[in-house]
């Protein structure tokens, strides 16, 4: 009888330390501490893909920036989609280095803004009920956004007032800013840019080297896999066949213990005949299953 639970001692104990093991896992039924213990191993991927939107919002003076501020300014707005970073990683974060959440999405603005992607409804050089010729809106614009660089160079070289100084000072050039940026965007537009973050769920088959994630568009960012108007995002994976393990029973070996051993699969991110991503991950669909010796106490 003593026999028999030092035995099951080191089965457990066997268990538990390949347990630890990422390229090992329990298969079929085992006598485990609160009974028998069934384990049927499967890998499950997370893909994440972090994509960004640039929005450029055209000025209502766009047409006048080369002739009034000699530079020159969008026309039209635009709008385009880009990947910027993407990761590849096991779901099972009790066995596996933590896996966290996508990151929550992101948005900013490049330049002072009143609204993200519009202007404001009472442009900042309306300063009478009179409705002026669009170029002549913009002329007077323009030399707004000159006299305010003025005041701010008479501001810095002291010429405004000597009283000027401290907190007051930097709190007048903070407003000559704010609204010189104001004035500019009447000419240059805006640029607007945010970021998001999906992921996709991955069960691997045997018998699949290639799973279709979603598909991409400049256009239109991240589609349903379905939607034909954008570039597959392929997931690829490869198997590298090295299974081998050195706790393998031998062929005399009757005490023993089935686990399945995962292959170490190379797992590729496409997306445009581009890589965005690549990494080595354990896969129990391509791995093979072993039996492992448990020590016979006599």
């Amino acid at each position: 009888m003593k026999q028999q639970l030092l035995a099951l001692v080191l089965l457990l104990g066997s268990f538990g330390a390949l347990a630890q093991n990422p390229y090992f896992a329990l298969q079929g039924v085992a006598a485990g501490p609160s009974g028998l213990v069934v384990s049927d191993p499967r890998s499950i991927l997370d893909v994440d893909l972090t994509v960004q939107r640039e929005a450029i919002v055209a000025g209502p003076y766009a047409r006048y920036a080369q002739k009034f501020l000699g530079v020159r300014a969008p026309l039209t707005d635009k709008v385009f989609w880009s990947v910027r970073d993407a990761s590849i990683a096991l779901s099972d974060g009790a066995t596996y280095a933590d896996h966290s959440s996508p990151a929550a999405p992101e948005h900013s603005v490049v330049s002072h803004v009143t609204t993200d992607e519009g202007f404001a409804h009472i442009q900042p050089d309306k300063v009478s009920m009179a409705v002026p010729a669009l170029e002549d809106a913009a002329r007077n614009a323009a030399e707004t956004i000159f006299s305010l660089r003025r005041h701010r160079l008479e501001l810095i070289t002291g010429e405004a007032g000597e009283h000027v100084f401290g907190q007051g000072l930097q709190a007048a050039l903070d407003e000559i800013a704010r609204l010189e940026q104001s004035y500019l965007e009447l000419f240059l537009g805006k640029r607007v840019v945010s970021t998001e973050t999906r992921r996709y769920t991955v069960y691997p088959q045997a018998d699949r080297y290639q799973y279709i994630i979603c598909r991409f568009s400049s256009d239109d960012g991240l589609l349903p896999e379905d939607d034909l108007s954008g570039d597959m995002v392929v997931l690829q994976i490869k198997p590298s066949g090295v299974t081998e393990s050195t706790v393998e029973a031998g062929p005399k070996d009757k005490n023993v213990v089935t686990y399945r051993v995962a292959d170490p699969s190379v797992c590729t991110l496409l997306a445009g005949g581009r890589e965005y991503g690549r990494t080595v991950l354990p896969l129990f669909e391509f791995g093979r299953t072993i039996r492992v010796a448990v020590p016979v106490v006599r």
